[in-house]
């Protein structure tokens, strides 16, 4: 057990219970535990296995590659509509963990398998579409198209998911505005 863990949980404020058991699930399996992104990750052989979040209605565990495993039960969720690989499991209370770990003990075994056997996601290759607003910013700013291109692929699609989802031209234009600075720096949207 990782120490930063136990501390992790004792300053947890909600849903430590519920947190705890799924640790518990996750050594059982025989994972090795560390804290990546300010979370518990239980890992295989260096490989992220299964993250452990903590939300204000919600905790779950999240398997970095959900999208490779079975789903018979229909748990599965994207976190996001945008998310190509993890899945995740949502609990609302301990009954329903308790409920639920049959469940969760099989996906736990299945993407310990997925990481031995070395399968990896299949990301989607096309890039996202530049919207035109963020085209004719690169034309008045150079600079900002060489940054922007500089970004890993990972932060340049979030951007662009970030500034496409605006219906409004002037609201994809004011959003762009306001990542500028973050884009000049090398950073993505959430660093």
């Amino acid at each position: 057990m990782n120490p930063k863990v136990d501390a992790f949980l004792e300053k947890a404020a909600a849903w430590r219970e519920e947190m705890t058991e799924l640790r518990k699930l996750c050594l059982a399996s025989g994972m090795e535990e560390e804290m990546k992104w300010g979370k518990p990750c239980y890992t295989h052989e260096g490989g992220n296995v299964a993250i452990i979040q903590g939300f204000k209605e919600s905790c779950a565990l999240l398997f970095p590659k959900g999208a490779l495993l079975s789903n018979p039960d229909g748990l599965l969720e994207k976190p996001g509509e945008n998310t190509q690989s993890a899945r995740r499991i949502v609990f609302t209370s301990l009954k329903e963990l308790v409920k639920l770990k049959p469940v969760v003990k099989a996906r736990l075994q299945e993407a310990i398998e997925v990481e031995k056997s070395g399968l990896e996601v299949e990301f989607k290759k096309e890039p996202e579409p530049i919207p035109a607003e963020l085209e004719a910013k690169f034309k008045a700013q150079p600079a900002l198209k060489k940054a922007f291109h500089a970004l890993t692929p990972g932060r340049q699609r979030a951007y662009i998911l970030h500034f496409s989802s605006a219906k409004q031209s002037a609201t994809r234009a004011s959003r762009i505005e306001k990542c500028v600075e973050k884009i000049l720096a090398g950073k993505g949207m959430m660093d």
